[in-house]
């Protein structure tokens, strides 16, 4: 279960005592409070707490307070010429703190992303649970032969049916022993800060994640994205979906350019140009390496 009894006790109290409140308040925003969206087999997102929405955003465009006369069709369009020319600022003034409990391997290529405040559950004062992330057997996959941080044909039969074994039983015997050399039970045991050394990479730890928009919408450009590892992209997805009803102006144009956009360098622009001027281009006469043609060949649908 990812929540245990104590989190929901305490989810179920803060949702029957609103408060009342005279700052913007997103509507949308308000049924995602404290409300656990399970991801993978034990984790979950949700949110604790945030600030703005999409009026905010265009208020600090304009620097002036309230709405004013500007219809919601302004703002929309406001919102869209700032996520079309990178603005960043305004975009800084929304902000959400959320609750997330994810594999601790998934938590090292998350804190990559250095631009939020977090706060990590202390496996130095607290005993981790028994709650490990074991795959479910489509997206157990050998590595890819084209991409060295990338997967390729699932694994299948046998051979799917003796990694998951693996997986299972070391992550298992691993707690047993992580257990037993905490153990007080009639010896000193050994340090909670040392025995966590010996927990697998697959086990489960929880933190707050404080984030601004602007920088919420550059992680979930880059671990929404169809090529990042399937197991942070589903926590990445999941919070599309809250960011969505949270500020659904801003979340349209990043949608729109970002996650449904793409980005060119010159050289892409120049061989775009020729071929609708009706020219043949390859990889050869493209000026570019065979890399970058073959991610250019993706963006245009050759």
């Amino acid at each position: 279960m990812p929540l245990n009894s104590e989190q929901i006790a305490e989810i179920e109290e803060l949702r029957s005592n609103p408060q009342p409140t005279l700052r913007a308040v997103a509507p949308g925003m308000e049924k995602h409070l404290y409300k656990a969206h399970e991801v993978l087999d034990h984790g979950f997102v949700r949110v604790i707490d945030y600030m703005g929405d999409d009026a905010a955003i265009c208020q600090a465009a304009r620097v002036s307070y309230g709405k004013g006369t500007k219809s919601v069709q302004n703002d929309e369009g406001l919102i869209r010429y700032l996520m079309r020319h990178w603005h960043s600022t305004p975009f800084e003034m929304c902000e959400v703190k959320l609750h997330i409990k994810l594999p601790v391997f998934v938590a090292r290529q998350w804190i990559r992303h250095r631009t939020a405040n977090v706060n990590e559950y202390s496996a130095r004062y607290s005993i981790l649970d028994r709650e490990f992330y074991i795959p479910e057997p489509e997206h157990l996959a050998a590595q890819s032969v084209i991409n060295n941080q990338g997967r390729g044909e699932a694994l299948t039969g046998e051979e799917a049916a003796r990694v998951l074994r693996y997986l299972k039983d070391d992550s298992h015997t691993a707690y047993d022993h992580y257990e037993e050399m905490i153990s007080q039970d009639g010896q000193q045991g050994l340090a909670r800060e040392l025995a966590r050394m010996n927990l697998p990479a697959n086990v489960y730890t929880q933190w707050y994640w404080k984030v601004d928009l602007h920088n919420l919408f550059h992680f979930l450009r880059l671990r929404a994205d169809s090529h990042a590892q399937y197991e942070i992209r589903v926590y990445a997805e999941a919070m599309c979906e809250i960011v969505k009803d949270w500020v659904p102006a801003a979340y349209g144009a990043f949608e729109d350019y970002r996650l449904g956009g793409a980005v060119l360098s010159g050289k892409g622009v120049e061989c775009l140009r020729r071929m609708l001027a009706g020219e043949e281009v390859t990889q050869e006469n493209s000026g570019m390496s065979k890399g970058e043609w073959r991610e250019f060949m993706g963006v245009v649908g050759g």
